[in-house]
């Protein structure tokens, strides 16, 4: 291999990695990705498009905890306590719960708060959208 070709080389597999680890930071910053659970495997219904960041500003949101909410042994609520860094599944399929409990885990935080807020999609089509 001649130096141009190793030079072109070099350049492009710069370039191609760059792209790369960009596109993957981006996703940290609030571009819009699928909420997803381990859990799930086969899903009935695509994956929920959400933009974290933008959402959150919209909503007003400055706690994690208003989503990402923990609960004591007795089922109340710890304030300023949060889960971001689970998975829902790991308390809502806990003590032999099912993926239908965590479905509707899902359900309830997500539209219960959107009804009541009077904001935001409530429709199955509105969140679970064909790409």
């Amino acid at each position: 291999m001649n130096r141009k070709a190793l030079a072109a080389y070099i350049v492009v597999a710069f370039i191609v990695s760059a792209v790369a680890a960009l596109s993957g930071f981006s996703r940290d910053t609030g571009e819009i990705a699928g909420v997803r659970d381990s859990a799930f495997g086969v899903r009935m219904r695509t994956a929920v498009a959400f933009n974290h960041d933008e959402h959150n500003e919209k909503a007003a949101i400055e706690d994690c905890a208003e989503c990402h909410h923990s609960f004591d042994e007795s089922g109340v609520k710890v304030e300023g306590e949060s889960t971001e860094n689970l998975e829902c599944s790991e308390c809502h399929m806990a003590d032999g719960k099912t993926k239908m409990d965590l479905m509707r885990a899902y359900h309830l935080n997500c539209k219960g708060c959107h009804e009541d807020q009077k904001a935001g999609p409530v429709m199955c089509g509105e969140c679970h959208q064909k790409s």
